[in-house]
């Protein structure tokens, strides 16, 4: 079978790619060896924000009184949260069989290993098809990453794949890392009932993130019971009793965690492997297949998109990948991906957003800086809402008014944060954001204040 193109995995790069190649006119198929959506649709993005959303129901109910409200009886039903989370994924994976189908392409089941000549080996059932195209698009995405000292059992020491169907709710849990993962789901188990502790190697949770972000987070989630361990590591893991140990070493020397459940929150690794890479002589590093620009790599006709090249490993930037590879192949006019401004989001409680150098950075740049910072204990809508922790912080340069960073932490502000995003692409000035008429009250006004604070016009602080 002969295609335009084919691209190998249906994850947010994968089955976006095929999409906009299909209505560029191209004949493509998709290769999936499992579902259609891959990790994000399936293990990933869309599951955890139901999970999520059940702690955030939860908590409602265990704070009614603060709304004025009186609950007598209430309760959590563990496994009916999974389930709900497990037919959330599922649905979406349906909307994309649906998605390939209006958009005639073709969906090849099975494990995909490229060839030289442009040519695919697609395994299913121990069933080989052999499929060839004009353009090759990888798109297989990653898997959670294990360390040495940290063998995942898939039972006591667990992967997010894991975390997400556990048949029953852990007493207690270690988290091995900070990072949105990690973070994500210590909320999710500390809302539940489970006694959580974060183990982070580096000086702040999130770490990523600008430091007065990180510095927040870490007193919101010590405020809501999660007990912080950084400057840590977890040296060794014994599984060998009815939990885990973890022996734990810190500045004041070594201690040993227990609970039921060790969740490695540790970062990903590529799915690079087997897929035929070395036959075809594709060039890669660090656990990356390196591309230029737009995506090519080495070999002509073969192209990597998403978790598998350098860059943040995130859903929307595969996407945005997979579009400017395809435009790109279909000879159109393509402006080079920003990887400046690329949004961040955690949807923990609070929530976290961040785009462009946070104030270290900047300094480190040698910009002169404004900055501006509004807390939502400033905010009505915060306040009228419950949910006053937290603040947007916004960073200027002196010179010019250029926008360079945005750093929000608080209710709602992964829904906020594309203000800043778009404002930045259209190279938006500090001064002609304090001028944008923001509506009142709302979470997002914030971004106004901040501004306005930069630049000492605060009306509101």
């Amino acid at each position: 079978m002969k295609y335009d193109i084919i691209v190998l995995g249906s994850g947010p790069g994968g089955y976006v790619t095929a999409i906009r190649a299909s209505q560029l006119g191209f004949k493509v198929a998709v290769i999936e060896k499992e579902n259609l959506g891959g990790i994000c649709l399936n293990w990933g993005c869309i599951p955890t924000k139901a999970l999520l959303k059940s702690a955030q129901v939860f908590d409602y109910l265990k704070h009614a009184s603060d709304y004025g409200l009186t609950i007598k009886e209430y309760d959590k039903d563990f496994n009916a949260v999974i389930s709900r989370s497990r037919g959330v994924a599922d649905g979406m994976s349906k909307g994309v069989q649906f998605l390939m189908k209006k958009n005639k392409i073709d969906v090849i089941e099975g494990a995909g290993k490229i060839k030289p000549g442009k040519k695919v080996d697609v395994d299913n059932n121990g069933t080989v098809t052999e499929f060839t195209a004009d353009h090759i698009i990888i798109a297989t995405g990653a898997r959670s990453r294990e360390l040495p000292n940290l063998p995942q059992d898939g039972k006591k020491v667990i992967g997010y794949r894991q975390a997400m169907s556990l048949p029953d709710q852990p007493k207690s849990m270690i988290v091995v890392g900070s990072g949105a993962i990690g973070v994500e789901f210590a909320h999710f188990y500390n809302s539940m009932g489970t006694d959580v502790t974060i183990v982070e190697f580096l000086p702040n949770i999130v770490p990523l993130e600008d430091e007065e972000v990180s510095k927040q987070m870490e007193r919101s989630m010590k405020k809501a019971g999660v007990k912080i361990m950084t400057n840590a590591s977890v040296e060794k893991v014994d599984t060998s009793g009815n939990g885990v140990k973890a022996t734990v070493k810190t500045a004041k020397g070594e201690e040993i965690l227990e609970a039921d459940i060790l969740l490695s929150a540790v970062g990903i690794k590529s799915n690079i492997e087997n897929i035929g890479l070395e036959e075809v002589g594709i060039a890669t590093d660090r656990d990356k297949i390196l591309v230029n620009d737009f995506y090519q790599t080495n070999i002509p006709g073969y192209y990597a998109i998403g978790d598998v090249v350098p860059g943040p490993a995130l859903a929307h930037v595969a996407s945005a990948e997979g579009i400017t590879c395809v435009e790109k192949i279909a000879g159109l006019h393509v402006d080079k991906i920003d990887y400046g401004n690329i949004p961040g989001c955690t949807y923990a409680t609070p929530e976290i957003a961040s785009v462009g150098l946070t104030e270290k950075q900047a300094k480190e740049k040698g910009y002169e800086l404004k900055i501006g910072k509004f807390p939502f204990s400033a905010s009505g809508k915060a306040k009228a809402s419950g949910a006053a922790d937290g603040f947007v912080k916004v960073i200027f340069d002196a010179k010019y008014g250029e926008w360079l960073g945005c750093h929000m932490i608080g209710a709602g502000v992964t829904d906020m944060i594309a203000e800043a995003v778009v404002a930045r692409k259209l190279e938006t000035t500090g001064h002609e954001i304090i001028k944008s008429i923001h509506p009142h009250p709302t979470m997002s006004e914030a971004i106004m204040e901040a501004a306005a604070a930069a630049y000492d016009e605060v009306i509101h602080l």
